[in-house]
Order: structure tokens, then C-alpha cells, then sequence
């Protein structure tokens, strides 16, 4: 096993979040790896939680990493969270991301999970992807 295209995936993921027209015309410059303290803007996407494992084979290393990318929204409903998760899921999926490291094998659509969030103020959408990397 291999966690070291880790970082590799996550700024390639990152690079192809902030290089879509079609999302950065729903969220501007509002995606975040770490996000910033203070005033946000009223939706934001926003890196997340990442869980690895082994998939290395007899031709050499590798490991399947499931990350979850998140929409944040303060709009009433969820109809704009869902369209700015729709274009994540566009810019993502099957995706030829160039790492720095590795080389992706495949990447797909896990599940999504939509819910209200601390007073029911906010929407929240947790897209969850799974990437299959190899690292020879």
C-alpha cells in the first residue's frame, strides 16, 4: 500500500475544482482546502474528509482513496447546493487528473448526502468519490 500520492490526489482534485468554468461561475474563487475563519460567502466548497486503503497488485503499489468534497450554503433550500454539487460531480468524475505523483486509474461518484446544518440555517452537501491510484 501507498498513502504517498495523498497529498498528490488532493491538490490535483483542488486544481480541477478551481479550473471549471462551470463551477467557478456558481462559487466564484469560494473553494476551499482549509476554510478561513470570519465571514464566508453564502456557498463555498469546501475539501474534506479522505479515508485510503490497499490496492496494490503483483504489477506494483497502489490505494484506493474515498474523499468527500462539501457544498456549505446559507440559501433557504437546496436547489442552489445541488446544482453547484452537480457541477463538482461534472468536473470530477472520470476525470483525467495529472498527479505529481502516481497516476490515476479511475475516478467515480461514491454518494452524496444532503442535510440542514446546526439550527437548520445552513445546507450541506457531502459528495463522497472514489479514486483509484497506482504509485510505482
Amino acid at each position: 500500500m501507498s498513502y504517498g500520492v495523498a497529498a498528490a490526489l488532493q491538490a490535483a482534485v483542488f486544481q480541477a475544482l478551481a479550473a471549471d468554468a462551470g463551477l467557478a461561475a456558481l462559487v466564484g474563487n469560494a473553494i476551499y482546502d482549509v476554510v478561513p475563519s470570519g465571514n464566508l460567502p453564502q456557498i463555498y466548497v469546501s475539501l474534506g474528509p479522505e479515508e485510503a486503503r490497499d490496492a496494490s497488485d503483483k504489477t506494483g503499489g497502489g490505494a484506493r482513496h474515498d474523499f468527500t468534497v462539501s457544498v456549505v450554503s446559507d440559501a433557504s433550500g437546496f436547489h442552489q447546493a445541488k446544482t453547484v454539487a452537480a457541477a463538482i460531480n461534472d468536473a470530477l468524475v472520470g476525470a483525467d487528473l495529472a498527479l505529481t505523483r502516481g497516476r490515476l486509474v479511475s475516478l467515480r461518484f461514491l454518494r452524496a448526502r444532503a442535510r440542514r446544518e446546526g439550527t437548520g440555517q445552513l445546507r450541506r452537501i457531502d459528495i463522497r468519490f472514489r479514486a483509484r491510484i497506482e504509485d510505482n
